[in-house]
């Protein structure tokens, strides 16, 4: 993404951020009743130690010059995490890796990779790319999700699938949660990668077709390995629960394997094999 471009996704990002900071939460009594939520630019800059000129240019996205010691102490008040820290830094600074492999490049699934794929029989298990393209999944996967083997390569985005397919949206119980959990990788990989325009032209696609994107996007936070509980209503199985382990595979490649672990206590992985045995004997 070009440089004016980075500090218009930096400025969405402070304002959206300063806006879930309470000032209780921040040490400063909230007072009259406010306007809008969270803190006020001026208190913002007062914490952070800056000058509240120097930080509303900061939020408004201005070409100016920016340490990573203010920036430090901005996102301290903002509360952010580490992954938000990075975010912020790849934006301000312009630090981050090149955009790596061409897009018509897959990246290749290694023996060892294909192999957990397997083991992990009855633990739904999706590889995806760091533009959250889906390169790989395990027989499992294909029966909680979708059968991803029907879909042309290129339309096998994560991201995409989450908003186009009516079998994403129906499967999850709380589908914004779950595509907040995407989203927080998804923006963890953009402020990585901040050299790369694929990232830029995606965002304005997936805007342009589908208004609810926007609203989610400026919600997420980042995060480059969540875990969560997630509650399925499958079609077939009815409620499944699984815990969402989302884990960096070293390598070359930027890759990601996000294993569903069936909730122990629950009837979740007798009824995956339930669904798998079906399979196994209307192909026989």
């Amino acid at each position: 993404m070009n440089r004016q471009t980075r500090l218009q996704a930096l400025s969405e990002f402070l304002k959206a951020q300063r806006a879930k900071v309470s000032p209780e939460s921040a040490g400063l009594t909230s007072g009259a009743r406010r306007r809008t939520p969270g803190l006020r630019r001026e208190e913002v800059a007062q914490l952070a130690g800056v000058s509240p000129t120097w930080y509303t240019w900061l939020e408004q996205g201005r070409d100016i010059k920016v340490s990573s010691f203010v920036l430090d102490a901005v996102a301290t008040v903002l509360q952010l995490n580490a992954d938000e820290r990075k975010y912020v830094y790849s934006l301000a600074l312009e630090a981050g890796p090149t955009s790596g492999l061409p897009p018509e490049e897959q990246p290749e699934i290694s023996p060892s990779l294909q192999k957990i794929l397997q083991e992990l029989k009855h633990c739904p298990t999706i590889i995806s790319d760091r533009r959250c393209q889906i390169v790989g999944w395990n027989e499992a996967a294909s029966h909680v999700f979708l059968d991803f083997e029907q879909l042309p390569p290129e339309e096998r985005n994560m991201i995409r699938l989450l908003f186009t397919r009516k079998e994403f949206q129906r499967l999850a119980v709380n589908w914004e949660h779950f595509a907040s959990g995407f989203l927080a990788i998804f923006r963890a990989y953009y402020g990585q990668y901040v050299e790369d325009e694929w990232y830029e032209r995606f965002l304005e696609t997936m805007r342009g077709v589908h208004p609810e994107f926007q609203t989610l996007w400026e919600q997420s936070r980042v995060s480059s390995s969540p875990e969560v509980l997630i509650e399925f209503r499958h079609a077939k199985a009815g409620k499944m629960l699984f815990h969402l382990t989302s884990l960096q595979v070293h390598g070359s490649a930027d890759l990601r394997c996000s294993i569903y672990t069936p909730v122990s206590g629950t009837t979740t992985e007798a009824k995956l094999k339930q669904l798998m045995e079906r399979q196994a004997v209307r192909e026989t």
